[in-house]
């Protein structure tokens, strides 16, 4: 049911310790217990397991409980031990889980959503249950009472979430690409902002309080930061993946950025760095190098009796550039491109070698990646997926020693 793979780091990349199998179904969601040597997973076979580190070194299940409907995503907290299980049919369930991780209790159930719950967050200080689905909307709810408090309708899907407990501002992703910025209110709300900057389905959230930066990761490959605090509007590209980002986890304290994408690839991003936003792509009816027409400049075309070129942006200075003008590539890390990009001639012969040298390092988790979560005190990481494997990593070599000391000191 369970291997122990490793017992300790061998080198600068992460670590598996464990892998935790028994699961029918696609893992939705998998937590590490924190000051436990445990791991609470929901999976798609309506299952909910914990699962605690035995003496052998192999995690065994000392809780295994079935609900009525495939399980979607999770939010426990520690602290009071509850977790909130979402389901395809639109429900949410509370459980309160024993000291000793032996025992669960049912208390009650919220009807959040019409179709499948997508995202939810557990918030103490207000004792709200707050939740994306399918249904289109984001719902907040009394954990005390179990009544709604209130209800926001998008155009598509909203598939996650962040919450700011301080100011009670929500994020939420949707399917379109773009991210919503609420203020909840008790009974009401008001749209702050939406934020657009992907070309596909937002597919995880991870808001920082401390630096007020929220980070998302979507279907076009790519991770932008958003500097919420800094009240500019600034934004940070980051493209480093080959496939859909499925988990972010900012670590505040090494200013680092872990990103997980549905290929198993697992990027770490080092954020304490001086870094530049990549610039907006200008428009143009021609190159604006060679000053070529493009293929829809029909009286330029005919002017000068000469067939439009295809239209290509520079990645560096984003002007709008032909082909030939641009049949240059490299990457350029401090603006977030760890892979090769279109850059037109000019910009290319600018970059000198080490500005080449990568900001970012590069791990396989060899199973597809939907979720993940990090115990920054330990140094541990789980991934989770729809290959029905649960993953236990050390990722101290990865992120630094320091973090064990450091968060434990907080």
């Amino acid at each position: 049911m369970a291997a122990e793979i490793h017992s300790r780091p061998q080198s600068s990349r992460p670590v598996l310790l464990n892998k935790i199998e028994g699961h029918q179904d696609a893992v939705a969601a998998a937590v590490l217990i924190p000051r436990e040597d445990g791991v609470i997973t929901v999976s798609e076979d309506r299952t909910i397991r914990v699962w605690l580190k035995r003496d052998s070194g192999q995690y065994w299940p000392s809780i295994y409980h079935t609900i009525s409907a495939p399980c979607t995503c999770m939010s426990y907290h520690h602290e009071s031990r509850r977790i909130f299980i979402g389901q395809d049919n639109g429900g949410i369930v509370e459980f309160l889980i024993s000291e000793d991780f032996n025992k669960m209790n049912h208390v009650k159930t919220y009807p959040a959503h019409q179709n499948r719950v997508s995202d939810l967050l557990f918030s103490l200080e207000s004792l709200w249950l707050i939740s994306t689905g399918h249904d289109k909307s984001v719902s907040w709810m009394c954990t005390q009472s179990g009544s709604m408090l209130g209800r926001h309708h998008f155009s598509c899907w909203a598939s996650c979430l962040q919450y700011d407990h301080e100011t009670q501002h929500t994020f939420v992703g949707d399917y379109s690409g773009q991210i919503t910025l609420l203020k909840l209110e008790q009974n009401t709300y008001n749209i702050i902002t939406t934020l657009k900057g992907h070309e596909g389905t937002i597919g995880t959230l991870y808001w920082d309080p401390v630096q007020q930066l929220l980070f998302s990761g979507a279907s076009d490959h790519s991770v932008i930061m958003w500097d919420i605090g800094g009240r500019k509007g600034r934004t940070l590209l980051l493209q480093g993946h080959h496939d859909k980002v499925n988990a972010l986890r900012y670590l505040q304290l090494t200013r680092q950025l872990i990103s997980c994408s549905a290929d198993g690839a697992i990027t770490v991003w080092n954020m304490d760095t001086r870094r530049l936003e990549a610039p907006q792509w200008l428009d143009s009816d021609s190159c604006q190098k060679c000053e070529q027409p493009f293929f829809w400049n029909i009286k330029q075309m005919w002017d000068t009796k000469t067939l439009g070129l295809r239209q290509h942006h520079c990645r560096k200075c984003g002007q709008a550039v032909c082909g030939k003008c641009s049949s240059k590539r490299s990457t350029y890390p401090v603006m977030g491109f760890e892979f090769q990009v279109r850059m037109c001639d000019a910009c290319c012969d600018t970059i000198k070698e080490e500005d080449r040298t990568p900001l970012a390092t590069f791990h396989e988790g060899k199973h597809n990646i939907t979720c993940m979560d990090i115990d920054p005190s330990r140094g541990l990481m789980v991934t989770c997926g729809s290959d029905r494997v649960v993953k236990v990593w050390d990722m101290t070599q990865v992120v630094g020693c320091s973090i064990a000391t450091g968060f434990s000191a907080r």
